[in-house]
């Protein structure tokens, strides 16, 4: 179990999964750089983070829930949750569904918060995506579970280590806000490994 001042936030999650060091740059330096596609993924986020709640069809649908979970280590808020009466997250992207599943972990990591808060079980949950303007259902099975899980703790290990990482060999660098900060194309021309770039950042200044 994590304490209060532990958890970290339900996207860095997100972030670790597209590259490790973008997690770093944000949730541990604390840095932010924006660019369209962020601009307009805030925007469309805006709409649904505002709060309250509705009721349509027989379906409670409660906008911008806050989440946590201690387990886990892990808070934020649900875009929208509805109730049927078992909860289902539903997260909205802008944008079209990734080739990686850094968006399911993101929904399943909120599927997680909802059992430990509710005490009931979450089966699945949707994503929302402003390009097809549809839904895409996401069934919460054991596999996804223990990968969300795993990403938890790697997150948590990379925070507790307080060292940013070198850009992944693959990484979608050209999509990044943060690449001007970030400078992959240097860290990549050193071809240093992690272990030897960590090593050359704790290694102290020789005497003169």
């Amino acid at each position: 179990m994590y304490s209060e001042d532990d958890l970290v936030p339900l996207s860095a999650l997100q972030h670790f999964l597209v590259c490790p060091r973008q997690c770093a740059l944000i949730h541990l330096e604390q840095v932010w750089l924006e660019n369209r596609q962020t601009a307009e993924g805030r925007v469309a986020h805006e709409r649904v983070d505002g709060g309250g709640s509705e009721t349509r069809d027989g379906i409670r649908r409660v906008f911008g829930m806050a989440l946590r979970s201690l387990r886990l280590g892990l808070v934020g808020r649900a875009d929208a949750v509805e109730f049927h009466p078992v909860p289902f997250p539903v997260e909205h992207k802008h944008g079209r569904p990734k080739v990686g599943d850094e968006d399911r972990v993101q929904l399943c990591a909120q599927a997680l918060c909802l059992e430990e808060m509710t005490g009931e079980t979450v089966a699945a949950g949707a994503l929302f995506y402003g390009e097809r303007r549809r839904r895409t259902e996401v069934n919460f099975d054991e596999p996804l579970r223990r990968r969300t899980e795993a990403v938890a703790a790697s997150v948590h290990a990379l925070i507790t280590a307080l060292v940013t990482p070198p850009p992944p060999e693959q990484a979608p660098c050209g999509a990044c806000s943060l690449a001007p900060l970030c400078r992959p194309d240097d860290f990549r021309s050193q071809r240093r490994s992690v272990a030897e770039w960590i090593a050359a950042r704790l290694r102290l200044p020789e005497d003169p």
